[in-house]
């Protein structure tokens, strides 16, 4: 059985941008909207999930995130537009009532 790993943008009010990575999304998503994650997404209120992809590959991903991350704020946006034009919270129909957070349950490491 084969891992997914997600590349992912998140946003907020402003659309202040934040792209990730991570093998469980859901879960990161909760850890987002819930203040849970200290930094950027804690301070700026990043809580709208508007972008993700999804793969196999941990390297790939990994490699997709930072390329994403160096990319023009324009051509950011211009991703997002193109699967979600309205810019709605993919995440808003989850049930994420049964997450679990524990401090085995990281995001991959970064190479």
């Amino acid at each position: 059985m084969s891992k997914e790993y997600y590349v992912y943008i998140m946003t907020n009010k402003s659309r202040t941008l934040y792209t990730g990575v991570t093998n469980n999304l859901m879960r990161r998503v909760y850890e987002h909207k819930n203040k849970l994650v200290p930094g950027l997404t804690n301070k700026y209120n990043i809580q709208f999930l508007v972008y993700y992809e999804a793969g196999n590959d941990i390297n790939a991903a990994i490699v997709r995130e930072k390329q994403i991350k160096g990319w023009l704020r324009s051509k950011k946006i211009a991703l997002i537009d193109s699967v979600n034009p309205q810019w709605k919270d993919l995440s808003v129909e989850w049930d994420m009532s049964n997450i679990i957070v524990s401090e085995n349950d990281e995001s991959p490491p970064r190479k």
